[in-house]
């Protein structure tokens, strides 16, 4: 009778070391949890654009597991983004217009586009958010994810 009542008690227990091996030996190359830095253009091209001309101090990570998140961060020269960012994305607004209002404090232009379906592009999102160092360089900090 003691033997039945101690059997819920080990299998409780049981599971409580299995779940304690299973979070101490934890790491990316089996779960893919972690950011791992990568490309910057390959964080753009997840989301259907390339690295504009002269981009420089770039830095890309991605986040994935059930979902999947890239971050861009890069300088570009001011004169050369406006015609990529058009030749990127099209469809993104204007600078100043309609749901660019919600920008974080220190931005100058800031927009999200729902690309999902669009050629080329994995992404379903795309934030941007840029601010204009000085009147030669633009900082993008770019996002495309799954959700």
């Amino acid at each position: 009778m003691a033997a039945i009542l101690a059997l819920p008690v080990l299998l409780v227990a049981g599971l409580l070391v299995l779940i304690g091996v299973w979070v101490l030996s934890d790491d990316e190359e089996t779960d893919g949890t972690r950011l791992k830095e990568v490309p910057c253009a390959e964080a753009l091209a997840f989301g259907g654009a390339r690295m504009p001309e002269g981009a420089g101090d770039a830095k890309g990570t991605v986040q994935s597991w059930l979902d999947t998140n890239y971050q861009a961060d890069f300088r570009v020269p001011r004169a050369g983004f406006d015609s990529w960012l058009e030749d990127a994305y099209p469809q993104a607004p204007a600078p100043g217009g309609p749901g660019t209002q919600a920008c974080a404090h220190g931005s100058d232009y800031c927009f999200q586009l729902d690309v999902s379906g669009r050629p080329g592009t994995d992404a379903w999102y795309v934030n941007m958010d840029v601010t204009y160092v000085n009147a030669e360089t633009v900082r993008v900090r770019y996002s495309a994810f799954t959700t």
